[in-house]
């Protein structure tokens, strides 16, 4: 490990918090970065600052000292890739020397799902800034497979027969976790953070319905009718847009393909669909 400290964002969420627990008790001192201390996990070892990504002052102050940079994405909202990039820069006047990525799988300028090329614009900006860099593109979080149902027990969306190789946040946490211990021999890298399976939604809707004991099915929706079933959210176009974008992506087999990176850096396999339904 470098002197310099190591910081991780996103303590307080599902998958920073999974990282920070596992440098905690792997007894590697880290720093909390977060929103609000009073959420922050008490975890030995670790300290805490407090900045927001789109607070430029408040996040270099937060940075002032780390060699390593642990940045997982900022909550989705039509202002992320500035709160990005802000960060990024604060982190580049603080003198960080590395950041660690969360991406998305297939990030692309071209890419379906519209956060997807977000996740590229942040890559971008982040190689522009000269400093090392390890990009985790983690695939669609298996963890979520279960909210896709609705109440009548049924999956819908435009996704046809196209498959998804969706990652358990264990399994990335691990992989994270691998690289944040010897950040240096990483630099560069981009990894691919897939499960051990690629399903289409009718193989997932079979494995939700075996587990939770009652019929699941998964029901084809044109684009169209899969913005107009999802009207009723009243949820503001650009997350409407990355809600279906995410079932076109899976159709145009952009979420397919499994990657040998998880096991590579993890040291055991990746977590099956039914195998984390069965973790309870």
């Amino acid at each position: 490990m470098t002197s310099r400290a190591l910081a991780v964002t996103g303590a307080t969420g599902r998958l920073g918090g999974r990282v920070a627990r596992r440098l905690a008790a792997a007894g590697v001192p880290q720093r909390l970065v977060v929103r609000d201390a009073a959420r922050a996990p008490d975890l030995p070892g670790a300290s805490v600052a407090v900045a927001e990504y789109g607070d430029a002052a408040a996040a270099r102050a937060a940075l002032d000292g780390v060699g390593t940079l642990f940045m997982v994405s900022a909550s989705e909202s039509p202002h992320r890739a500035a709160e990005h990039r802000s960060f990024v820069d604060a982190a580049v006047a603080a003198g960080v020397e590395r950041i660690v990525y969360v991406s998305f799988y297939g990030a692309a300028p071209d890419a379906t799902f519209t956060h997807a090329r977000l996740h590229h614009e942040t890559e971008e900006h982040l190689r522009s800034t000269g400093l090392a860099t390890v990009m985790l593109r983690d695939n669609l979080y298996l963890d979520f497979m279960t909210a896709l149902v609705g109440d009548d027990g049924v999956i819908r969306g435009p996704a046809g027969d196209g498959r998804v190789s969706a990652v358990a946040q264990d399994d990335i946490a691990d992989a994270a976790v691998a690289i944040l211990q010897d950040p240096a021999g990483h630099d560069g890298r981009v990894y691919d953070l897939t499960g051990p399976e690629e399903l289409t939604l009718t193989e997932v809707a079979g494995i939700l319905g075996a587990h939770l004991g009652r019929q699941v099915r998964y029901v084809e929706e044109s684009v169209e009718e899969a913005y107009a079933s999802r009207a009723h959210y009243g949820a503001p176009d650009w997350e409407v847009d990355a809600w279906v974008s995410t079932y076109t992506a899976i159709a145009a087999g952009e979420m397919a393909g499994v990657s040998p990176d998880v096991p590579e850096l993890t040291g055991h396999p990746g977590t099956t669909l039914a195998e984390l339904l069965a973790r309870g």
